[in-house]
Order: C-alpha cells, then sequence, then structure tokens
C-alpha cells in the first residue's frame, strides 16, 4: 500500500511503543529510516531477532552514535529533510542528544515531531522507563498468567 509514498520518517524509536508505530507509517508506503545505536536496539535479540525484524519491517536502518557528534550531525541532516520523526526515550534523553523538537523544528519548520512516553512529558513518573506490563501494572489492570 502507498498511502504515504513520499513522506519521510527518521525512528528513533525503540522496544514496541513507538516502533509498532513507524512500522504502521511503513506499511502505508512512508520510507521510514530507523536509526539504531551501534550496539543495535535492546530488542534485537528478543525471539532470536523475531520482534525486531516483525515491528521494523519496510523501513531502511542505520546504525549511528548519537552521543558522538558525527552521530547526531548525520541525524540532524536526515531530519532536516523528513516530513515526521518519532522519538520514544524518556523525556529529556532526546534533548541531551541533541535532536530535541527546538533544534529540529528550527532546521526543519514543518516537521511532525512525536515524542511516545509511557508516563507522559511531565510529572512526578515522566523519567521513568516504561514497558507494556509496568503500564499495565500501575493501572491496575495486569495479568500475569497470559
Amino acid at each position: 500500500m502507498d498511502l504515504l509514498k513520499g513522506i519521510r520518517v527518521v525512528d528513533l524509536t525503540a522496544a514496541v511503543a513507538g516502533t509498532s508505530g513507524t512500522m504502521a507509517l511503513a506499511d502505508l508506503g512512508a520510507d521510514v529510516i530507523k536509526i539504531e545505536p551501534p550496539r543495535g536496539e535492546h530488542y534485537r535479540h528478543a525471539l532470536d531477532g523475531a520482534f525486531l525484524l516483525a515491528l521494523n519491517r519496510n523501513k531502511r536502518d542505520i546504525a549511528l552514535d548519537l552521543r558522538a557528534a558525527e552521530g547526531q550531525e548525520i541525524a540532524l541532516r536526515l531530519a532536516s529533510q523528513a516530513d515526521v520523526l518519532m522519538e520514544n526515550f524518556v523525556p529529556g534523553t532526546i534533548d541531551r542528544l541533541g535532536l530535541g523538537y527546538d533544534k529540529v523544528s528550527h532546521l526543519n519548520p514543518g516537521i511532525i515531531y512525536c515524542s511516545v512516553s509511557g508516563f507522559g512529558q511531565e510529572g512526578p513518573y515522566s523519567r521513568r522507563p516504561a514497558y507494556d506490563p509496568s503500564v499495565q501494572a500501575m493501572g491496575g489492570h495486569y495479568d500475569s498468567h497470559w
């Protein structure tokens, strides 16, 4: 399906929450460029890689060290030519990496910048990482028997 043909997405997500969103964009024809750390996304080896392959289908992939100036420069260059940037770091991390909204939108004023976080961008739990089981447990809806 090519509904989003011509749309470029910079994917700075990991795990499920953000990665499934960019997967949907790629499935609809967007050109999604997945940026992973040099050692690979932390889900790279789960289920012998099947999990990572399923969620990153139809995407291109590049390994960048976003803690290094060169990696940040390449990511910014990609973002300057993108329509969408999606990230799901713990709030504050993306700014420390030099890829926050203020910097990216200055280079590319029309970009759609999506930040996905388990506990929101502000508030007492905002800096906590979140995965599906922890969010279910916080909401009182966790069932460990599935």
